[in-house]
């Protein structure tokens, strides 16, 4: 049995930003992927933010599995 079918996808793909700039523009950059990988359809979304007393840390994770493996599974 392959490992993605135990864990319900078949990658993760990680955008993380500290800078205040690259936090405006994280979800641009998460839609820039998403676009040029059509195959790949997110199962499963995390976001979190983390901070000290001089840094913000956004962080988004997406899970994904190959729709070229998804439709073969059926």
């Amino acid at each position: 049995m392959e490992p993605s079918a135990l864990c319900g996808y078949d990658g993760v793909k990680v955008f993380s930003a500290t800078l205040v700039r690259r936090r405006e523009t994280i979800g641009d950059d998460v839609n820039d992927w998403l676009n040029a990988h059509p195959n790949r359809i997110p199962v499963d979304t995390l976001i979190r933010q983390s901070s000290d007393r001089q840094f913000h840390c956004f962080t988004i994770v997406i899970f994904w599995r190959d729709a070229t493996v998804a439709a073969t599974d059926s």
